[in-house]
């Protein structure tokens, strides 16, 4: 008797294989269309403990970024120039290869060191500065101090 309800079961079953696996199709997902963006904006927010660069396109849409920390450096050696200089020809690589992009102006933040290394390792890179802006904020007579200090 049990062999009967062997050879009733489906062939698929018997070669090994499950009968769903040999009767699903594979799904093909539509191939993401390349955006192609020749000029764009880097934003350089360099502080004392890391560089973070962000390049986005004329609109502020973010394309790619990369930071020193996001390379590998870790602790005190992530504020160093050389650090934002391997985060910038990260993120310019990037940029360049898989967007097309030519031109960049760059905005730059925040007094860290790796300030001027980024915006050199962007024109390194192959990508063309148009201008160069500083948007570190300043303030106009910012916080109230602390009270003085009695010892």
């Amino acid at each position: 008797m049990a062999k009967e309800q062997n050879a009733n079961a489906a062939p698929d079953a018997v070669a090994g294989k499950p009968a769903a696996a040999a009767k699903r199709k594979k799904e093909f997902k539509k191939k993401r269309e390349r955006r192609i963006v020749p000029h764009g904006l880097v934003h350089v927010a360099a502080s004392f403990n890391n560089t973070q660069i962000t390049i986005t396109d004329p609109d502020g849409r973010a394309i790619c970024w990369s930071s020193a920390g996001a390379i590998g450096f870790k602790g005190s050696r992530k504020g160093t120039p050389y650090a934002a200089q391997q985060a910038s020809l990260s993120a310019a690589g990037v940029a360049r290869d898989q967007y097309g992009m030519k031109s960049v102006e760059v905005r730059l933040k925040g007094p860290g060191s790796g300030r001027e290394s980024a915006v050199r390792a962007l024109a390194a890179a192959g990508l063309h500065i148009v201008a160069i802006r500083d948007i570190t904020p300043m303030p106009h007579n910012g916080c109230r101090p602390p009270k003085r200090r009695r010892v």
